[in-house]
């Protein structure tokens, strides 16, 4: 028996074990086709080295390279970078568009606009109660009308400036919790940490940990909901990791640099609730139009009533009735049946306080829609790049079970090969009479 002879049945279950192996990694495509995360997998196959054999011909004494068979030199993920970046980057604007929206509609539906108990029924029940007081100067049930209309009207100026502070405490407190000790951002990092070091050893030790490099990537991708994230490669496995606009790394190999301040500029969740609750974000906007409204309601009546003032406080949170029913003034002093200052201030409907309010509430839907709209488009973006990382990385059935078939074949062939193989040196040992020896 030749050392060829012999060689072509290990070249024959190289072919088997190859087989068997690419078969095992589509198994577990298939087996993991609904995990989320999981980036589809593929036994990259190479030549084995040849066997060298000397002087196979005898006419001119060259030799010859045989052939030893196939192995499997790894199995790799189908994983595109571009796609990964350009996915996290609008998931980052998907986040931050959400989170705007989503606090901005708090606010609108706190609002209560248009229905009976929103601030413009409470000036038009207001501006009603002292043309009804006009028309009886000297009535004590239209007098106290007055005053009820007032205290419900600066009540529901108090509730909207009470609702957008806690619309600001509730994005600040949510902002604290995602970055603070055992926080979202934390956490992520703590864990990418981990799987660094563990993908560098695996990696030293000639691995390949798909399925931590699949871990990682799960937990970026969830990061970059958070605020805008970078991502750098290094040659031994681990990554750096930049979040937001953070002065130093997020990860840093096996090392976290957490907490960091971040700005209005960080994208992402966290950087929608940095913007909307900053000094000159859109919720200190609100309150100041509100504020502007409840002053321009208090200037403009108290004006008219100059022995004592029907509002006090000049902000939404302070405005209050300080006038009682005998204190109201319907005309100059002196005169107890002339109504020409209550008419003036009936007649102040539609003026300052009615425009500032409608343009606050015009204001406050405009944003809502402009951010819905800006929602919108990223979650399209968002659904159509995550697609396009599905066709490349997502594990397909119907591909997966034509590779099934594929593999079976080769497998079937290899066997095949060496039955052939050990059926010639069964005949060659028999007619050789090697039988028995």
């Amino acid at each position: 028996m030749s050392i060829p002879t012999l060689q072509g049945l290990q070249t024959a279950l190289s072919g088997l074990l190859a087989s068997q192996e690419a078969l095992d990694v589509t198994s577990n495509n298939i087996s993991n086709a609904q995990t989320p995360g999981y980036t589809r997998q593929t036994a990259v196959m190479e030549t084995s080295r040849p066997l060298t054999i000397q002087a196979l011909s005898l006419v001119t004494g060259d030799g010859a390279k045989l052939g030893t068979g196939v192995g499997v030199a790894q199995i790799t993920r189908i994983r595109n970078s571009y796609l990964d970046a350009q996915y996290r980057g609008e998931s980052s604007t998907l986040g931050e568009a959400s989170t705007t929206a989503e606090v901005l509609g708090q606010v609108q539906s706190s609002l209560d606009e248009p229905t009976s108990s929103g601030l413009s029924a409470q000036l038009s029940a207001f501006w009603t109660a002292w043309n009804d007081l006009a028309n009886s100067p000297s009535s004590a049930a239209a007098r106290e009308g007055v005053v009820t209309a007032g205290r419900n009207l600066a009540t529901t100026l108090n509730q909207l400036s009470s609702q957008v502070e806690a619309a600001s405490g509730e994005a600040t407190s949510r902002y604290e919790t995602i970055t603070g000790a055992k926080g979202e951002v934390q956490s992520d990092a703590q864990q990418i940490a981990s799987l660094n070091n563990q993908i560098k050893l695996a990696l030293g030790a000639g691995q390949q940990p798909n399925e931590l490099l699949d871990r990682r990537d799960q937990l970026i991708d969830n990061l970059s909901k958070l605020a805008n994230v970078s991502v750098t490669e290094h040659e031994d496995g681990t990554i750096t990791l930049g979040f937001g606009n953070a002065a130093e790394p997020l990860v840093e190999g096996g090392t976290v640099h957490w907490p960091q301040a971040l700005s209005t500029t960080s994208g992402g969740q966290l950087g929608a609730l940095l913007s909307l609750t900053s000094a000159s974000g859109a919720l200190a906007g609100y309150k100041t139009s509100l504020n502007e409204v409840a002053a321009g309601l208090a200037e403009s009546v108290n004006a008219l009533q100059s022995e004592t003032p029907f509002f006090s406080g000049t902000t939404a949170a302070s405005i209050a009735v300080s006038a009682t029913g005998e204190q109201i003034q319907t005309g100059p002093a002196g005169e107890p049946g002339a109504n020409n200052l209550a008419q003036s201030i009936a007649n102040l409907r539609g003026g300052t306080a009615d425009q500032r309010w409608s343009a606050f509430v015009t204001k406050v839907g405009s944003d809502v829609q402009s951010a819905k709209q800006t929602e919108a488009g990223a979650q399209a973006m968002v659904t159509a790049v995550e697609e396009r990382r599905q066709q490349v990385s997502g594990v397909s059935t119907d591909e997966e079970m034509t590779q099934l078939v594929t593999f079976q074949r080769g497998y079937e062939a290899s066997a095949r090969v060496m039955t052939a193989m050990d059926q010639m040196l069964e005949t060659l040992i028999e007619h050789t009479g090697l039988v028995g020896l």
